[in-house]
């Protein structure tokens, strides 16, 4: 079966059927994107995938609408929208054609579903508001994609379909830096794994480079770390590690005594020549030098220690 067509409604457009069209059109790039609620389009047929229109959900016959009587629901009795079911049906394969090794395939596809596809089905099924949101209501990916619906006394006939387009480019783009960084993690689990490894008992982790670290540490199981190095373009960084993922407070905090404080009066107030900029939050800091990154972080977990004891 070749797949000519990907079709969705025509009408206004939600971020559901505009990132599965950004799914579909990775893995379809020569089929035509046909918006349209005319029975010839929206009738099953080995040449197309519809979705989000059609009535039904038979991923046999490559109909996946969630609008219809006995519409599907996930495992867990969270419904579906049509992302979410192209999402199940397509999403590896998608994983698969953007370069993702086959053995995080399957964890990637989960972590995606779990982070990005769900809360965009929830909010299609009114199982979520974007008033949750408070005063972010309005900045989360399911509103900013409505916004760019043309206004509804626009006279363009063509401006449907350019806000749809442009809605689809825009997904596009945030779809594929977050599948990268997923990807990204999971290789700097290995590096950051390695790291907890040569660091042993010491509180201070030193990695090659700048990545996501939090994760591995807890995976790791390695709660004794308090502070992590790593060289940056031009300097050298010391940096905290944040007890929850969605919080900010530290395992433990650089010394009161940098916090806000740069250049010689850094210096001066930890001793240690080098030292170049301290955050007013005290959870990361610089140095010109990995000696001098070193040398704050060890004072910073001596001061921790202390105030631990």
């Amino acid at each position: 079966m070749t797949i000519e067509h990907l079709v969705t409604h025509s009408g206004g457009f939600h971020a559901d059927e505009v990132f599965s069209s950004v799914i579909l059109t990775r893995l379809y790039p020569s089929a035509k994107l046909v918006r349209s609620r005319l029975p010839q389009w929206i009738t099953a047929g080995p040449d197309r995938v519809i979705y989000d229109v059609g009535g039904a959900y038979d991923a046999a016959a490559g109909i996946f609408d969630h609008h219809q009587r006995g519409a599907p629901l996930r495992p867990d009795g969270q419904p579906y929208s049509s992302f979410g079911l192209i999402w199940h049906h397509f999403g590896r394969a998608y994983l698969e054609a953007s370069s993702v090794p086959a053995e995080d395939v399957e964890t990637l596809h989960a972590a995606f579903d779990t982070s990005f596809v769900l809360p965009i089905d929830q909010v299609d099924n009114g199982a979520v508001s974007l008033s949750e949101a408070g005063p972010l209501a309005s900045m989360t990916l399911p509103g900013l994609i409505e916004t760019l619906k043309p206004v509804f006394d626009s006279t363009d006939p063509a401006a449907e379909e350019a806000g749809f387009h442009l809605a689809l480019s825009i997904a596009r783009s945030f779809t594929e830096a977050r599948v990268a960084n997923s990807a990204a993690k999971r290789r700097a689990e290995a590096v950051v794994h390695q790291a907890i490894l040569a660091a042993g008992s010491d509180r201070i982790l030193e990695l090659p480079m700048g990545m996501p670290f939090r994760p591995a540490i807890v995976k790791a199981g390695a709660d004794h770390l308090l502070f992590v190095v790593h060289p940056r373009q031009q300097d050298w960084c010391v940096t905290g590690i944040r007890q929850t993922e969605d919080g900010y407070a530290q395992r433990a905090d650089l010394p009161a005594a940098w916090a806000g404080l740069t250049g010689v009066a850094l210096e001066q107030a930890c001793g240690v020549r080098g030292a170049s900029f301290c955050h007013n939050a005290r959870f990361i800091a610089a140095a010109a030098t990995r000696e001098a990154a070193l040398a704050m972080a060890r004072l910073a977990v001596g001061e921790a220690l202390a105030l631990q004891a």
